[in-house]
């Protein structure tokens, strides 16, 4: 599963305004922290007062803050909010689902438990456990980068496909 970019811009803005409690913090400021259009940003930031996580206050001197404790801003209820879509595969909008092997397939089950797995670990988690502002919090492991990102090879059966005609992207492919 991927966030979207508004997720993960959403997710930006409440951890610069945690990270930044003493004062408020800008449009500009984060757009140029993020290279993000302000534009996008304002759609982000109205979002998020219309729900009660930040403050905004206009003109000279403005910006935003937290309206909440940081303590009290759980991940999982952002990510919920700000994401349209979770529907992981085809079968999951039953107007849409044209798939002939939904009467017989387990697949949709697994993907929705798994679905809920990642969420229920997303609700363990709160914006001051990924700013680092309690000490010891969280349940959050530090995992390099170099796992997220070193490539994955697919090993194919050798009686599928010889090797000269496995094309070169399907030999190694990077995990995102």
């Amino acid at each position: 599963m991927r966030l979207t970019d508004y997720t993960d811009y959403t997710l930006r803005v409440l951890m610069f305004c945690a990270l930044h409690p003493e004062r408020s913090v800008t449009i500009a400021e984060l757009a140029e922290s993020h290279a993000v259009s302000k534009n996008h940003l304002m759609k982000i930031v109205n979002d998020l007062a219309r729900q009660g996580l930040l403050q905004t206050t206009r003109g000279r001197g403005g910006g935003l803050r937290l309206l909440k404790p940081a303590a009290d801003i759980g991940i999982g209820d952002v990510v919920r909010q700000s994401e349209t879509d979770f529907r992981m595969v085809e079968c999951f909008d039953a107007s849409r689902n044209a798939c002939t092997l939904t009467a017989h397939c387990q697949l949709k089950q697994v993907i929705w438990t798994a679905l809920q797995s990642y969420l229920a670990e997303l609700d363990k988690v709160t914006l001051a456990d990924i700013t680092s502002l309690r000490p010891g919090s969280a349940s959050v492991s530090r995992v390099p980068l170099s796992a997220i990102t070193r490539p994955v090879s697919i090993a194919l059966p050798a009686s599928k496909k010889p090797a000269a005609q496995v094309p070169a992207r399907a030999k190694a492919v990077r995990r995102k």
